[in-house]
């Protein structure tokens, strides 16, 4: 039947945010006003999605809501140089502003690296709020192989067209974006950069999802996520890279949408 995208603007801590509604053809009945939140990387925007954020919808029924955070792709651009505390300022000050300036009173939430770290300090906090959170190659703390592969990155950027794909996104923003994520990452101060204090605190259903042959992460982030939330943790390790939904994305999204359909019948 197919889904419906609406494009609007948010205003929300005191940023304009650009955003998409997502409506499937046919609504779960079970849905019980649990809305799909789609949170990106830290290079990502809403168009990186592509289209998964509709096919999940699709799949399971439920609503969805896929925004372009401050400084990424058609909001507002962000200030440089960035704080050590941005995701936490994302997951504890944006993030509630968005949920409320969009009438969302439950959501899962799905969060692709800096969006899964994002999804877990927001829901250690808002445990009412959050039915479960899917992460995808999220971060609980800084690894030697995090900072190999945004090196790697940073070379990338300076020697190939990479920037110049990601102005599809992000326009003349692109090189604020990338230096903010790798500036930051690669900063003295950020290298004992650490959520897991907030585990303990997500005490709903989790499905933890990691490429096996990610450049940025290893397996003892699931571990450490699997083992330090008080839900029930789920991991999915796939043999893939930085970005399962895309490369994986098929056995990704049919894991997804059962690991939701569970939720919404139980």
């Amino acid at each position: 039947m197919g889904v419906s995208r609406q494009a609007f603007q948010i205003h929300a801590a005191g940023h304009r945010l650009h955003a998409e509604r997502i409506e499937p053809g046919f609504l779960n009945p079970d849905a019980d006003g649990t809305t799909l939140v789609f949170l990106h990387e830290g290079l990502g925007s809403i168009g990186q999605w592509r289209d998964f954020p509709s096919l999940l919808s699709e799949k399971t029924g439920l609503r969805a809501l896929v925004y372009d955070r401050w400084g990424y792709g058609h909001s507002e651009p962000f200030t440089l140089p960035r704080k050590k505390s941005y995701l936490h300022d994302e997951a504890l000050v944006s993030l509630p502003a968005v949920l409320e300036e969009c009438g969302i009173g439950r959501a899962v939430l799905i969060g692709h690296s800096d969006g899964g770290s994002i999804a877990l300090i927001y829901a250690s906090k808002h445990p009412e709020r959050v039915r479960a959170v899917v992460t995808e190659a999220a971060h609980v703390f800084v690894e030697d192989v995090t900072l190999a592969g945004i090196r790697e990155a940073v070379k990338v950027y300076a020697a190939t067209d990479l920037g110049i794909r990601l102005a599809r996104w992000h326009g003349d923003k692109t090189d604020r974006v990338f230096r903010g994520w790798a500036d930051t990452w690669l900063s003295p101060g950020f290298r004992d950069w650490n959520i897991e204090e907030f585990l303990p605190g997500v005490c709903c259903p989790v499905r933890v999802i990691q490429g096996i042959n990610d450049q940025y992460g290893t397996p003892a982030q699931v571990k450490a996520i699997e083992r330090q939330v008080c839900g029930p943790a789920r991991p999915l390790l796939v043999p893939y890279g930085h970005v399962p939904h895309a490369e994986a994305r098929e056995e990704v999204l049919e894991e997804m949408a059962r690991f939701i359909l569970e939720l919404e019948r139980s």
